[in-house]
């Protein structure tokens, strides 16, 4: 059993040319959100922390959250529970970046006298770039 609710859009002939809009849907953006909530932790973490460069903890857990939840996503859409189209390439791009971002956290945060300036400034580079992937490749 599926609970929907119908909104205007078009495409969806069942009704009256509008999708709808369904709990998996729902699901997916909750999860968008908190996605998007991950990363803004990260970036507004390390640029706030450039001075006297450290990891706070909630770039951790903000990390943490993006991973998760991306993979969830993209888990979801591929399978086919959503009326988005996969598309894998872009998933496996985002993927490696959101990993590398993920190592440079974790090494950040067990090894706090080797965290730098630098260091920093390539995990906000990385968040940069899995957003701009995320809204620039269609």
């Amino acid at each position: 059993m599926t609970w929907a609710f119908a909104y205007a859009t078009p495409g969806n002939p069942a009704v009256g040319g509008w999708p709808r809009l369904c709990g998996v849907n729902i699901f997916l953006g909750i999860l968008l959100v908190l996605h998007l909530l991950g990363w803004a932790l990260v970036l507004g973490g390390t640029l706030t922390n450039l001075r006297t460069p450290r990891i706070a903890p909630g770039v951790l857990h903000g990390i943490l959250t993006a991973l998760v939840t991306g993979i969830v996503m993209a888990g979801l859409i591929s399978s086919g529970a959503t009326d988005e189209d996969p598309n894998n390439p872009k998933f496996a791009v985002k993927l490696v970046v959101a990993a590398v971002a993920t190592g440079l956290v974790i090494f950040g945060s067990t090894r706090p006298e080797r965290v730098t300036r630098r260091l920093l400034l390539g995990i906000a580079v990385l968040v940069v770039l899995n957003v701009s992937i995320a809204v620039l490749w269609t």
